[in-house]
């Protein structure tokens, strides 16, 4: 400060006896060379310390936010990511999860019966059953968006349990598995709308993909080659996904990333419950 106050004497004794500037008193890292009356030819350099200041804050708050995997592409890419890297080398080139449960094994090394198939379809029933009630119920006005999309599988199962009793099956009662599921869909889907579309997504896409493999493994081996009403749909399947998808990354859109986040943290107990169930057509 000393020196400042020694340029400022210099400056008026040299160029305007008469006049004294004015100096700020409080002279802080935020001012700039307009709070100061020297002439051209003088060198001061706090305001060019200033100057550099703001430039080191203008880059800081410039640096580009990460990416996360599949995020370019939309939401429902990252859905499908996370998903991916849950499966076993078995089920998927990008699965890296190891295979712990008979279920986890490729599809092929299956050996299916029928009271078992049985079980996993009366069980799926019963979660596609509570899927399609939370979405027509709307509890949040997001679910109205999902109604009607031709994904649907609850009626399609009632009309293949009623094929197996015709055949003189008997149809048991829902078991562990999907009652502990439906339970768990129904509590998340009034307080937690990321969670739930998290497991309608799931649901509804593995189905499709991986599902269909099942179905038709099951399908040569105890049942003659059939193909049940499970694995049939009403239009263009891939059609009916993009919709699907359109949808999903448009409710998304509206999110934050830390719901985007507990959506997908959510994927691991969506595989839970599935596998549990799955589980059942090979006891």
């Amino acid at each position: 400060m000393a020196s400042l106050t020694s340029i400022s004497q210099s400056h008026t004794l040299l160029k305007k006896p008469n006049f004294t500037p004015s100096i700020p008193h409080n002279l802080s890292s935020s001012f700039t060379p307009r709070d100061f009356l020297f002439s051209k030819t003088q060198s001061f350099k706090l305001p060019q310390m200033a100057s550099r200041s703001y430039v080191v804050s203008a880059s800081t708050t410039e640096t580009p936010r990460k990416r996360y995997p599949g995020e370019a592409k939309g939401f429902v890419e990252e859905m499908r990511f996370v998903a991916m890297k849950l499966h076993t080398k078995e089920q998927a080139k990008e699965g890296k999860k190891e295979v712990k449960q008979p279920e986890e094994h490729s599809v092929r090394k299956w050996e299916p019966s029928i009271d078992g198939y049985l079980k996993f379809l009366v069980d799926s029933k019963l979660v596609y059953d509570t899927l399609e009630s939370i979405i027509d119920e709307a509890a949040f006005p997001i679910y109205a968006e999902f109604r009607n999309t031709g994904l649907e599988r609850s009626e399609k199962l009632a009309k293949d349990l009623q094929w197996f009793e015709e055949q003189g099956y008997a149809i048991p009662k829902p078991s562990s598995p999907g009652i502990t599921y439906a339970e768990y869909l129904k509590e998340i889907s009034d307080k937690d709308p990321q969670a739930f579309i998290c497991h309608f997504y799931n649901t509804y896409f593995a189905h499709s993909a991986g599902g269909r493999m099942i179905g038709k493994k099951v399908a040569q081996q105890i049942l003659n080659n059939r193909e049940l009403e499970f694995y049939k749909w009403d239009g263009d399947l891939s059609q009916l996904l993009q919709n699907v998808r359109d949808k999903l990354n448009k409710v998304a859109k509206s999110w934050t990333r830390d719901e985007k986040n507990h959506c997908l943290e959510e994927t691991e107990k969506s595989f839970k419950h599935s596998g549990e169930i799955l589980r059942l057509i090979l006891s």
